[in-house]
């Protein structure tokens, strides 16, 4: 019986391999089966178990080997695999045969193609789709919708051949008062060049939410009269006494920053006040979530839960970015414009200004709007990713098939950093140093019918219920490993 006879194939997916091995399943132990490996996922069926493993192989991050040759305790010879979306999978295999080495070698070719001369798989896909995805987010019509421009922001193209900035889009909204050569002129003295530029503005008050990264100031204290006067003339756009300049880091990371050329806006900015919101980089984010993934996977320690997830400190930091952004709502709704910035202004200032616009604007919160804030917020400034005007048109689930597909390589989307380096590829599956025919795109992820995928993607959420319901039942049913 052909047991990948339950899973759909993808239209330009092919099949590469299949293996009988164990899975070792974290809550049921040792579960017999067999893997299929084709060249866009990992999939795994249980001869014992009504148990699936579905995993797309652009979520692997890592391959390694368990045991050698000298291995004799039970399943300790096989394969490591961790992923991008916090799971850990373990196989074991028989040592007769090179069983290890081939799979090894296979998963090592299609998780990691452009390490081996190999295209990714959402240039190979030939999924056709009723929509045109890319074509979702418009900018002109999303400046239009928030009554842009006027006779306080104009629109620029001066971004069109991505000289200004290469991680900005090609569209920008700016001060009408500043002219293209005020916009070169900032960009010198802004870190890689990201001025800043007009995210969301609130109709009723014209009070805007900007974003940009830090100010070139260095050890030496270097000022700069035209980027003061740029943000004297964005603080102008809605007349608010002072421009709050919210920046994300801790107070003495920006002081840090300036041994390195950076640094943070001082008092020679006029009618500008400065406030940092104490939100650690992304290193610091990455392992805190490392640390939470250890105290919940495989199994969750309950005499000592609450101490090991307070030392993971991870609450803490999604408590600043939340107070964070609510500040800067608070700050908009009230009627005074802000600017974001971190250090480049990405990870945070994306953060920051995304969920500040949740808040502030119910379109966002439609299926539609959610998909044009990742484009307009993530995608296009660059990363390193209607009838209940209060409730969410979308749940958790569209949030785990976007966590999917952020790393699985099956859609155009989430390629690349930025919109310049997504249009430098178009049509091409590896990284081009000239400007290939644009003749085909990957397609775009889109949202809508046919109804989404309900995928688990993350181990947290699971293993959190799995602790809420055993402290309901000391003698609960045995758990369940986690499928997808």
């Amino acid at each position: 019986m052909d047991l990948l006879a339950d899973v759909a194939l993808l239209p330009g997916e092919e099949r590469v391999t299949d293996k009988e091995l164990i899975y070792i399943c974290p809550f049921n132990g040792a579960l017999k089966g067999k893997v299929f490996i084709t060249n866009y996922r990992l999939f795994f069926k249980s001869t014992e178990a009504a148990l699936t493993l579905d995993v797309p192989l652009g979520v692997i991050s890592r391959v390694e080997k368990m045991g050698g040759a000298s291995s004799r305790g039970e399943n300790s010879y096989g394969l490591d695999i961790t992923c991008k979306d916090m799971r850990s999978l373990r196989f074991a295999l028989k040592q007769e045969g090179h069983s290890r080495r081939d799979i090894f070698e296979i998963l090592s070719k299609y998780a990691f193609p452009l390490s081996h001369s190999q295209p990714l798989f959402s240039y190979l896909s030939q999924e056709k789709y009723e929509e045109n995805g890319w074509s979702i987010y418009k900018p002109l019509e999303e400046f239009r919708r928030q009554g842009l421009p006027n006779e306080r922001w104009r629109i620029t193209f001066i971004n069109k051949n991505y000289e200004l900035c290469d991680t900005y889009p090609t569209i920008l909204a700016v001060p009408y008062r500043a002219s293209e050569e005020d916009l070169r002129r900032v960009a010198a003295f802004r870190s890689r060049g990201r001025i800043p530029v007009l995210s969301w503005i609130q109709r009723d008050n014209q009070a805007a939410i900007a974003r940009c990264s830090q100010p070139l100031v260095g050890m030496s204290g270097k000022r700069n009269k035209d980027d003061e006067r740029y943000l004297e003339l964005l603080r102008e756009t809605n007349g608010t006494p002072k421009l709050t300049i919210f920046d994300a880091r801790p107070s003495v990371n920006a002081v840090a920053n300036k041994a390195t050329g950076g640094g943070y806006e001082g008092d020679e900015y006029q009618n500008a006040e400065l406030i940092f919101l104490d939100i650690h980089n992304i290193h610091v984010m990455r392992e805190s979530l490392k640390k939470l993934r250890d105290i919940v996977y495989p199994t969750v320690e309950e005499s000592h839960w609450l101490s090991s997830l307070e030392s993971t400190h991870w609450l803490e930091h999604i408590k600043l970015v939340l107070a964070g952004a609510i500040r800067v709502a608070d700050k908009v709704s009230g009627g005074k414009s802000v600017v974001l910035h971190c250090s480049d202004g990405w990870d945070r200032t994306a953060q920051l200004s995304s969920l500040a616009m949740l808040m502030l604007d119910s379109h966002y919160r439609t299926l539609r709007g959610f998909e044009v804030l990742i484009e307009k917020e993530w995608l296009s400034f660059g990363h390193k990713f209607a009838s209940f005007p209060t409730a969410f048109e979308f749940n958790e689930r569209l949030l785990a098939t976007v966590l999917e597909h952020l790393y699985s390589c099956r859609l155009g989307t989430f390629l690349f950093n930025c919109e310049s380096m997504r249009e430098l590829n178009v049509g091409t599956p590896y990284p081009a140093e000239g400007r290939p025919p644009a003749d085909r795109r990957p397609p775009p992820l889109t949202v809508g019918p046919p109804p989404l995928r309900v995928v688990c993607v993350c181990v947290l959420s699971r293993a959190v219920t799995i602790r809420v319901s055993k402290s309901k039942s000391q003698h609960s049913k045995p758990r369940t490993c986690l499928a997808v």
